[in-house]
């Protein structure tokens, strides 16, 4: 079985002496993966975390362990590595990837506006960038937020509040009788880090230890 895609690299580690276990999230097949073969004491075209390029992954059967080959066309975290805010929230970025989206299951628009996120970060966007790719995040997950109108009335003024059951926004004279239910808006990490442990909760995950650490304002 061999699948072909461009992807970015999200996670390495070392899985013996020579060799490092990857993960890397391609617009085609979703996250894969495999082993990087020889990654681990590689001196020349190293693999690391932020490459984007083309990969094959290739394995005798369906459910065994593949292997990559992996051919990097550039390093999309070298012009944020000199941002903390931007590489916590990169790295925050890869690590939800990993724990969240199932294995070679395709997300194409997501896979493109993480393409756009780090682009962002290396402009210094980094807060706003990230916002916005959580609730991407989200959407693709099952919790599309709404904040056009009000999911009680259909309205669009005083929308100052959002359902957590529904992801939906709502306004003050619906949110009255709820409101120490209700996420305040407007939008804020803080809102989608709950929402992110909803759905890790769902999964019997955990949240990701570099999605704690980002500061949430």
């Amino acid at each position: 079985m061999k699948l072909e895609s461009n992807g970015i690299l999200i996670s390495l580690r070392p899985f013996n002496e020579r060799d490092s276990l990857a993960h890397i999230f391609t617009r085609d097949f979703g996250v894969l993966v495999g082993m990087m073969r020889g990654a681990a004491m590689a001196r020349k075209n190293r693999p690391l975390v932020g490459q984007v390029g083309a990969t094959i992954w290739g394995a005798r059967l369906d459910s065994q362990l593949g292997v990559f080959h992996w051919d990097a066309a550039r390093n999309m975290a070298v012009p944020i590595m000199m941002d903390s805010a931007g590489l916590g929230f990169m790295n925050s970025a890869f690590a939800l990837l990993v724990a969240l989206l199932p294995e070679r299951e395709a997300y194409a628009a997501l896979y493109d506006e993480t393409i756009q996120m780090l682009a962002d970060l290396a402009r210094g966007q980094g807060k706003e960038a990230y916002l916005v790719w959580e609730v991407n995040l989200l959407r693709e997950l099952g919790y599309a937020l709404d904040l056009s109108r009000c999911s009680g009335c259909g309205g669009d003024v005083g929308l100052n509040y959002l359902s957590p059951r529904t992801g939906r926004a709502v306004c003050d004279v619906c949110a009255a009788p709820y409101v120490n239910k209700l996420y305040s808006l407007p939008l804020n990490l803080n809102t989608t880090l709950r929402f992110l442990e909803s759905v890790c909760a769902q999964q019997g995950a955990e949240i990701p230890v570099m999605r704690k650490m980002i500061t949430v304002i």
